[in-house]
Parts: structure tokens; C-alpha cells; sequence
């Protein structure tokens, strides 16, 4: 996979938060979304905003190339030069990022930004060593009645095959911990399975609700026919793996124990 980088603004160093966000033909909503993000995240958190242009065919790179050179924005752009899939994307910017913790949102608008310090504080309220994923869970969804009821059953089914304790996987807006994400087997649309993944790789995992708005522009990338066969494909592939392979229960001893 070829990609492309360009920054042309001053960054912040040591970002505390990465913001990645993938795209794929997302012209008209993807100005407003960083622009967004910007004015939410502000001086509140030291952070960088990684859009990861996923091969785009429509306007979405001449629009991100305009936001490039605005120095307002701690924005970094990275192109894939082919349409390589979302999970491809999350991975390009994950790695890319330098901050040790990630907040991922859908390129849409239908995320909202805000909810990114939910996350932080659900994050920060336990104290507990052990999460490293806290995931966004769509209650209330602003999508037609075909897709909340096949994403009902999907998640039904996969929660009661897989066991990751996980409502809504489909949620894009999530914040996890680099090191963790990265440590994870990669695979097309795995990014449908990062709860179980992470909870497969002995780390702790917490859901909290959050907002979803309908969509403005654009329309999704995703429909029942072309989520239902690769879905169930990889839903077992996914059984196979987390039987594949366990966690151990590790204790360091030392000498004080004795």
C-alpha cells in the first residue's frame, strides 16, 4: 500500500490525544467535521487531528488539501493512493500517530466530536490500569428503520457468539490505546471486531453511550448486501481466532512475597 503525506501547518508536540479519522468520498462533510473537531478539542487538550484519505474519487483531497493550509488546524493528511477499506485506514493512522492514546470517528458527521471527553473521562474515572478501550454506544440512532434493526440483530448475534461484551461495535467514534491497537492480528474489516479483539489480548474494554446525528451529505458506504456475507465470513473467522488463542493470567513474584 502507497500513501502519500503532507502537512504544511505547525504541530504540536507531545500531543496527549491523536484524532484519526478515516474518509472515503466524504467532500462536503469532511471541512465542517475537522473544523469541528478543532473548536471542540481547542486548548482544552494538546492534540493532533490525522485524516487518512482512503483513496477518495471525488473532491475529498482537494478539500482536505485546502484545510492543509490553514494554521489554525493541527491537521495531518494521509492519502492512500488505492481504496484499501476502513480498517486499512484506522491502522495507516494509528501508526502514524504520536500521541499514546487514539480517538477514531466515522468521516460522516454523524459522530459528534464532543463525545471524544466522555470517552476521556470514562477513561480517567476508573483508575483502572487494565482499559485500554473505551468504546462509543449508539442508543439512539439517527438511521433509516432497515439499518437499526440489521445492525440490531448483527450485534445481537455477534455478541452472543463472540462474547466481548460489546453493544454497538459499529460505532466508529472509539479511544484507544496505541500500543494495545497496534499489538492487535490485522485483517480486513477488523475494525468491525476491536472489542474482541482487545479483550482477547487480556485488556479491558467499557462502553458509554453517545450522541449520533443523521447525516447531512453524502450517503453511507455500506449496505445490507455488502455487509451480510463478509460479516458472517469474518464472524467466524473471529470464533476461530479468540479459540486459537488465549490470554494467561500473569503475576510477577518477588522477592517480598516470600
Amino acid at each position: 500500500m502507497q500513501i502519500n503525506t503532507e502537512n504544511t501547518s505547525p504541530l504540536v508536540s507531545n500531543p496527549e490525544l491523536s484524532v484519526v479519522i478515516p474518509v472515503y468520498n466524504e467532500a462536503e462533510a469532511i471541512i465542517p467535521l475537522v473544523r469541528e473537531v478543532s473548536a471542540v478539542l481547542g486548548s482544552k487538550i494538546r492534540h493532533e487531528i490525522i485524516i487518512v484519505d482512503d483513496g477518495s474519487i471525488d473532491e475529498t483531497s482537494n478539500a482536505l488539501i485546502q484545510l492543509m493550509h490553514d494554521p489554525g488546524l493541527q491537521l495531518r493528511l494521509i492519502q492512500h493512493i488505492s481504496n484499501c477499506g476502513q480498517s486499512a485506514a484506522i491502522q495507516t493512522g494509528i501508526q502514524s500517530a504520536r500521541s499514546p492514546w487514539i480517538a477514531t470517528l466515522d468521516g460522516d458527521g454523524q459522530n459528534d466530536p464532543a463525545d471524544i471527553f466522555k470517552l476521556l473521562k470514562e477513561r480517567d474515572n476508573g483508575g483502572d490500569p487494565e482499559l485500554k478501550l473505551v468504546c462509543g454506544y449508539r442508543k439512539k440512532r439517527h438511521d433509516n428503520i432497515i439499518r437499526r434493526l440489521s445492525s440490531r440483530v448483527a450485534n445481537a448475534v455477534r455478541s452472543n457468539i463472540l462474547q466481548d461484551s460489546a453493544p454497538d461495535t459499529g460505532c466508529g467514534l472509539k479511544l484507544i490505546h496505541r500500543a494495545t491497537f497496534l499489538g492487535l492480528p490485522f485483517f480486513d474489516h477488523m475494525h468491525r471486531f476491536i472489542p474482541a479483539l482487545v479483550k482477547r489480548a487480556g485488556a479491558g474494554m467499557i462502553s458509554v453511550e453517545v450522541s449520533h446525528r443523521p447525516r447531512k451529505t453524502g450517503k453511507s458506504k455500506y449496505s445490507i448486501n455488502n455487509r451480510l456475507w463478509t460479516g458472517i465470513v469474518d464472524l467466524f473467522g473471529m470464533l476461530w481466532l479468540i479459540r486459537r488463542g488465549s490470554s494467561p493470567i500473569k503475576k510477577e513474584v518477588t522477592r517480598y512475597d516470600f
